[in-house]
């Protein structure tokens, strides 16, 4: 995988529900499509570390709710082997809302973010307070 980066399980599928890591108001958010996904005939769209979402905001401030934003992943409870031979898995399923072109919505991560995440994503790097 030369242009992509390493490649990581795929722990979530489309309707998961996920955790909002950033301080836009939301609390839960359902993944509704993973963008740039080519699937197969019945196969739910799935999506991985550092993949850009689509998602809905199911809990949070009233001016967030039942809106549909894009965001990016940054921990996945699916364990994931790294290059250098280590198994990666997060306590939690957590995402970060994003603008159409890229920057972060948010100004703070809380939690830690993947190291992937941080690699594809360098908005996302410079807000993150713990990077695994």
């Amino acid at each position: 995988m030369a242009g992509q980066g390493p490649k990581v399980a795929r722990g979530l599928l489309a309707g998961s529900v996920l955790r909002c890591a950033d301080n836009t108001g939301a609390r839960a958010l359902r993944l509704v499509q993973v963008m740039g996904y080519k699937g197969r005939l019945r196969r739910y769209p799935s999506a991985a570390i550092g993949d850009k979402i689509t998602l809905s905001v199911r809990q949070g401030t009233p001016d967030m709710r039942k809106k549909i934003f894009q965001g990016v992943i940054i921990r996945q409870r699916r364990p994931y082997r790294r290059e250098d031979g280590v198994w990666i898995q997060f306590e939690d399923n957590a995402a970060v809302i994003i603008t159409p072109e890229g920057e972060m919505k948010g100004s703070e991560i809380r939690g830690p973010v993947a190291k992937e995440a941080a690699e594809r994503w360098p908005r996302i790097a410079s807000a993150a307070n713990i990077i695994v």
